[in-house]
């Protein structure tokens, strides 16, 4: 074998041995997370040009699961035996997906993702209840921190003053259909992580097509297709295949390589990004409780990502 060509099976397997690296799932949990963090920012952009959320994840989440439909389609034999499973994780994350992109574009973006962020919460409740997970003594306080952090940085008893709005609602039921998925992946490892990434991005489709009609059906968002130019379906098409595909796939792949719980924990790296991304950004502003709640909810990510003795898990295939 000449040189040339040594040197290309030489770094394909490199990569293969970083992946199979028992860090590799946290670094690639972290990337995505903060990817997902930063997401507001194009779904805002798109909000301007007129599109309300469920219109417009049906319109990105679905084009790319349209795209990813051969794939599922071309793994059937694989997971035929466990469409029940399949159906679950496209309607489960599916939501999840529908409800992120509509707190985001109805609502306050750090309030939102504060909201969401109950996710870890549920993700350690659910991998107990459906995984048989234990939670650790240590787990047990960084889900303390994280709530005590979410709960200053929501303003603290001022929070309960007002009603919910639809936005916060959507944000809560968004952390719900997240921390399912994370479950529903860590459960199916027999299923390809291709068949996984696509039956989401097809679910967010269907789920966000049946909330558009609904909202129609009871008039609170008149059903009309908004005047868009040529420069915002090219983005919309850049950002559905690239942007939502990666962030998608790296996500599916890393949560189903880790423990339900732990996963949750350390995705909070999303909310840190989106705190600070739409301060910066955003002409948001941090008040004194938020900040106190962000730095708890930072010692709880780093409470979770550094215990030492971490439950057993049975590493997929």
């Amino acid at each position: 074998m000449t040189l040339p060509i040594a040197l290309p099976l030489l770094s394909v397997e490199r990569w293969r041995r970083c992946l199979s690296h028992r860090a590799m799932p946290v670094f690639v949990l972290l990337f995505s997370s903060s990817m997902w963090g930063l997401t507001w920012l194009p779904l805002k952009g798109f909000a301007q040009a007129g599109l309300s959320g469920p219109l417009l994840a049906m319109l990105t989440y679905g084009a790319a699961g349209l795209v990813g439909l051969p794939l599922l389609l071309r793994q059937h034999k694989v997971w035929q035996g466990q469409g029940t499973w399949l159906l679950w994780i496209a309607l489960v994350g599916g939501w999840g997906n529908t409800a992120f992109v509509s707190a985001m574009v109805m609502g306050d973006v750090v309030r939102g993702m504060l909201l969401f962020y109950l996710a870890p919460v549920w993700s350690v409740l659910g991998g107990r209840l459906f995984l048989s997970e234990r939670i650790s003594t240590r787990r047990a306080q960084a889900v303390a921190l994280s709530l005590l952090g979410a709960f200053l940085v929501v303003g603290g008893p001022q929070a309960f003053s007002t009603a919910p709005s639809a936005a916060d609602l959507m944000a809560i039921s968004a952390g719900l259909g997240f921390a399912g998925n994370n479950i529903l992946a860590r459960k199916t490892q027999s299923i390809p992580l291709c068949s996984k990434v696509v039956a989401v991005l097809i679910g967010c489709g269907i789920t966000s097509l049946g909330m558009v009609f609904l909202l129609s059906i009871s008039e609170l968002v008149p059903l009309q297709w908004p005047s868009v130019s040529a420069s915002t379906v090219l983005s919309l098409l850049v950002f559905s295949l690239f942007w939502l595909g990666l962030v998608t796939a790296t996500w599916q792949w890393s949560v189903t390589r880790l423990e339900a719980g732990r996963s949750g924990v350390i995705a909070i790296a999303e909310l840190l990004v989106a705190v600070l991304s739409a301060t910066l950004l955003g002409q948001e502003h941090l008040r004194l409780f938020e900040c106190l709640g962000g730095a708890l909810i930072t010692a709880a990510a780093v409470l979770e990502a550094t215990d030492p003795h971490p439950p057993s898990t049975q590493e997929p295939t």
